[in-house]
């Protein structure tokens, strides 16, 4: 009973999202050295390797082990950037932003051919990076026997988060340092929230990558959908539109789709039969379904009813985090999101040498991550790497959603000197570049502290060499700017 009253009143706590809710205790440290070279600047940086006890309310909740890169030869770290990055999910590592983005070493293939190479794009040499599993991802855990929603649920996660990010300045001496959070995915929505639980611990700007919009009832859905969709059709030549540039069928479809097409979903069934077969051919010209499917659903089409059908005549369906990709219709099915095929989707990248710098291959470990913790940083826990944790997921509180962009507005209120940089990929179904900039357009985001850019890619917009040199460049911009 006394066990019981404690972890009661700790889910107490986490409800009223009271900051400094949750305790962080250093256990270890591994410190390595090393050397890199960075959109042309040579580095000599320290890696740390930390673990970290977390606990809410006397109650241990679970395990943080995480990697920061701290760049040695600064003269002032108070006037050094440091920015704190995780992935989403919910139960999703940082691994895609760690190891494909900004990470000192990239990774390339799968499985047993999978390899790291230096990263010429990371940005370590314009910021120091921390990368931040939280607790049940990558070797983060969760402690036997803890109440699940201390931290697997939107308030207890960002409680977590941000217990952990007060921990890493205040004990490395960076307090005075200009600091960034950078979450993709649901990592936006942790990102936002941070800011509701803990408003008194303040940034300098928030990165949205592949942001996850707000609530859209009613026609806001499909009006803000059908732009990824009229992407999707013309990279897979099922568009009517002749179009020579994505950026410019892109830009037709929300026109359209902000006018004549979210006109008459409102209208609905009032709308007469002639006006409302004459929309479904427009809507067909530019998604590339056929006009009786799209009359069938009442002009509405949702993601799982255009993946499967746009090239259902070849016997294929596309990706939902990257529409770019695709997978057999009768392919033997699998447990979500395992059955999507934009799911870890990479097109082939010609710019990688044939003798990749700084090669690291995978040793006697269950993959390349684990091979890098392990060889490269020195951690030497029993447990195995957790790149996506599916309990997690199914598991999570997420208390009824919300609008992390309301959050955020209010920060921002509060912060004058946040920023905000959103990045989105058009071929994106999951977190699609109209519905972002719809609740962008709705919120309260002053224009001139916001930057926004657009990539030809999915979900994660950095997975080709092309983009992560633009994305690396815009994100030093970004940094720079700074009030």
């Amino acid at each position: 009973m006394a066990h019981l009253r404690v972890t009661l009143l700790a889910l107490v706590v986490l409800a009223a999202g009271l900051a400094h809710a949750g305790d962080i205790e250093l256990v270890s440290t591994n410190r390595t050295v090393h050397e890199g070279v960075f959109s042309g600047v040579s580095v000599r940086y320290t890696a740390l390797l930390e673990e970290r006890r977390y606990s809410v309310a006397g109650v241990l909740a679970g395990q943080f082990v995480t990697v920061s890169y701290v760049r040695e030869d600064v003269a002032d770290p108070a006037t050094r950037p440091v920015i704190f990055l995780f992935n989403g999910g919910p139960g999703a590592s940082t691994t895609p932003l760690h190891f494909s983005a900004f990470g000192p070493k990239r990774r390339t293939g799968t499985d047993d051919d999978a390899v790291m190479y230096d990263n010429q794009h990371s940005i370590l040499d314009a910021a120091d990076l921390v990368f931040i599993d939280p607790v049940g991802t990558g070797y983060s855990r969760l402690a036997d026997g803890a109440e699940r929603g201390l931290v697997w649920s939107r308030t207890g996660d960002a409680v977590s988060v941000a217990a952990f990010i007060r921990d890493w300045l205040a004990r490395h001496d960076r307090e005075a340092s200009p600091r960034y959070l950078l979450g993709q995915s649901y990592g936006t929505a942790r990102a936002a929230e941070i800011h509701r639980v803990d408003p008194e611990l303040e940034f300098d700007g928030v990165m949205l990558f592949a942001l996850v919009a707000g609530p859209r009832p009613g026609p806001l859905g499909p009006m803000t959908a059908l732009p990824t969709m009229a992407a999707t059709a013309w990279y897979h030549g099922r568009a009517s539109q002749h179009h020579d540039s994505l950026e410019a069928v892109f830009e037709e479809a929300v026109e359209f789709a902000r006018t004549d097409y979210v006109q008459a979903l409102i209208r609905g069934a009032s709308l007469p039969a002639g006006e409302r077969r004459a929309m479904a051919e427009r809507v067909a010209a530019f998604t590339g379904l056929s006009a009786d499917l799209i009359e069938e659903n009442n002009l509405r089409l949702d993601n799982h009813t255009f993946m499967l059908n746009l090239l259902a005549d070849e016997g294929l369906r596309t990706g939902q985090l990257d529409s770019r990709a695709t997978r057999s219709l009768d392919a033997p099915p699998q447990r979500p999101p395992h059955d999507d095929p934009g799911l870890g989707y990479a097109p082939s990248d010609p710019d990688l040498p044939d003798d990749l710098p700084g090669l690291l291959e995978r040793g006697g470990h269950d993959s390349i991550v684990e091979t890098y913790f392990r060889d490269v940083l020195g951690y030497r826990g029993d447990e195995f790497y957790a790149g996506l944790n599916l309990d997690v997921n199914s598991a999570w509180d997420h208390e009824g959603g919300g609008n992390a962009i309301a959050l955020l507005a209010e920060a921002m209120e509060r912060n004058a000197r946040l920023r905000v940089f959103w990045v989105a990929g058009y071929y994106d179904l999951t977190t699609s570049v109209y519905a972002g900039r719809y609740t962008l357009d709705q919120g309260d985001i002053p224009a001139d502290r916001l930057t926004a850019a657009y990539f030809p890619s999915g979900h994660s917009v950095y997975v080709e060499t092309a983009n992560l040199e633009r994305l690396s460049h815009a994100v030093r911009n970004f940094l720079g700017r700074r009030q």
